[in-house]
């Protein structure tokens, strides 16, 4: 079981970071551009070169099931769902093979408002319940592919 960060943007790296430790779980974390990361052998930096879903391809040729990757990508997460891996947002939301097809739909409903000139204002801001709750997330879904025998 390895997790997988579309860092772009991620707030909950040290998080990751914190529980990944204490389960001994490699991490490999995608982006585009540098991003600090604490010198350990179980935590690699994954560099790609910028373009659309250049990251978000390079996750899903390599996670596979018992796998978990956090992003807030929701096509990504569909991706990572079809692998088989388990696909967490970094504000706790859990998405599952029930969830994906009504977040995909949400999410073209908001792109075709926006792309008609409307607002959709984005994500509330992230809130200090959201790492909690990102936190018991990652815990569940690690111990859940655990049980698996993953």
């Amino acid at each position: 079981m390895e997790i997988f960060v579309d860092a772009d943007a991620c707030p909950v790296k040290e998080e990751i970071y914190r529980v990944a430790r204490r389960y001994g779980l490699k991490v490999r974390v995608v982006a585009n551009a540098f991003i600090a990361l604490p010198a350990e052998p179980l935590i690699e930096r994954v560099f790609v070169e910028a373009g659309p879903d250049k990251a978000d391809d390079w996750i899903t040729e390599h996670a596979k099931g018992g796998d978990i990757v956090i992003t807030a990508d929701i096509p990504l997460a569909q991706r990572a769902l079809a692998a088989g891996a388990a696909a967490i947002a970094p504000n706790g939301r859990a998405f599952t093979a029930d969830s994906i097809g009504a977040a995909m739909a949400s999410r073209a409903i908001a792109e075709h408002i926006r792309s008609t000139g409307g607002m959709t204002g984005g994500p509330p801001p992230f809130q200090r319940s959201d790492r909690s709750r990102f936190l018991q997330a990652l815990d569940e879904a690690i111990q859940r592919q655990l049980r698996r025998g993953r």
